[in-house]
């Protein structure tokens, strides 16, 4: 098994970085991502890349576990593995949520069956441990696509999901980064909106307190394909603000016809240019690979806008791309047979 911060296999070629037409890796099961935005080369120390890669193989296994079950489907894949990092801290996403501008934690997330084209997705949940799993009850278990704040909690409970107090996703570290965040914003207002165009309210942070979103991609051995997004949102954001994560078709999208998609990064964007869709209508409509129309999307539409951010996006064929346009992205996939890359940076 490689390091994090490796690149792809040698020969394979590189989509985490845009790559060209064709560069994809191939027979994957199931892939993550732990958000892009990193810590840069200089800071990111030993202890913490162990860290992220032991949370990002126990994704990847526990995804790969459920598509070995005959019963199971690549939504089952998506839940247990973004479940997985949702109960970890490192990540922005449930146990590791930023927190809002007032000191609450708003927590986003979707899911998406390539199949059946079905769609969950929760805004806003403060008490579900696991968005994930209110997203897939949302989609199975009520005629709707998308619930929003207290209605989204008390239908998370209805249906039984874990619910736990507030306080659950306190950490030390996401608390001093609102502080940090505030008196950054304090000194340069970063709310105002530029004429014509919606600030990004952190264009300027450091890179490791921007993103951390988390997403799943799978394809099950039938070709089915999902995709899955969770998100504690950005650092300081005003109370109420939601994302492209739970978006269908901005930050999350799935359909056995293209390919599945889970974005991340700044979700104005994201939104702005519906970069799930756009990917997944390239791959369908113009016959582009899922390289290609990723390249595409990140490095000639949301780049020049000013966003930043990144994607992983698979076929039902397994052709696996992940590319973004920040300093790195954290990244893996585990193959049908069921081999595993991780990685942070580009080689």
């Amino acid at each position: 098994m490689d390091d994090l911060g490796g690149g792809f296999p040698p020969n394979s070629g590189d989509p985490a970085s845009g790559g060209s037409a064709g560069e994809t890796v191939e027979q994957v099961a199931v892939a993550v991502h732990g958000g892009a935005g990193v810590l840069s080369k200089e800071l990111l120390t030993p202890g913490k890349a162990e860290e992220c890669r032991e949370v990002l193989e126990a994704a990847l296994r526990a995804g790969h576990a459920q598509l070995q079950n005959g019963q199971a489907a690549s939504r089952d894949a998506v839940v247990a593995a973004i479940r997985v990092l949702e109960d970890s801290s490192l990540f922005d996403a449930g146990k590791g949520s930023a927190f809002t501008r007032d000191g609450r934690n708003e927590l986003d997330a979707a899911i998406m069956d390539g199949r059946t084209r079905r769609a969950g997705a929760v805004a806003g949940v403060t008490t579900v441990k696991n968005p994930i799993v209110a997203a897939r009850l949302v989609m199975e278990r009520s005629p709707h696509v998308l619930l929003c704040g207290p209605g989204a909690d008390a239908f998370a409970r209805e249906f039984g999901a874990e619910i736990v107090d507030p306080a659950y996703f306190y950490t030390d570290m996401r608390w001093e980064m609102l502080e940090d965040e505030l008196r950054r914003q304090q000194a340069t207002h970063p709310l105002e909106p530029m004429p014509g165009n919606p600030a990004d309210p952190q264009a300027d942070a450091p890179a490791d307190r921007r993103f951390g979103t988390v997403g799943c991609v799978s394809v099950d051995r039938h070709g089915n394909l999902a995709a899955g997004t969770s998100t504690g949102g950005l650092t300081a954001r005003l109370p109420g603000r939601v994302g492209d994560s739970p978006l269908i078709g901005a930050g999350t999208f799935a359909d056995n016809r293209s390919c599945a998609v889970s974005a991340t990064g700044a979700g104005e964007y994201f939104i702005r240019a519906v970069a799930a869709h756009d990917i997944a209508a390239l791959v369908e409509y113009k016959g582009l690979t899922v390289a290609e129309a990723s390249r595409i999307v990140i490095h000639e539409k949301i780049k020049p806008a000013g966003g930043e951010g990144g994607v992983i996006a698979l076929d039902p064929h397994g052709n696996l791309a992940m590319s973004y346009s920040s300093e790195g992205m954290y990244r893996g996939y585990m193959t049908r047979d069921g081999k595993i890359r991780m990685m942070i940076y580009a080689e």
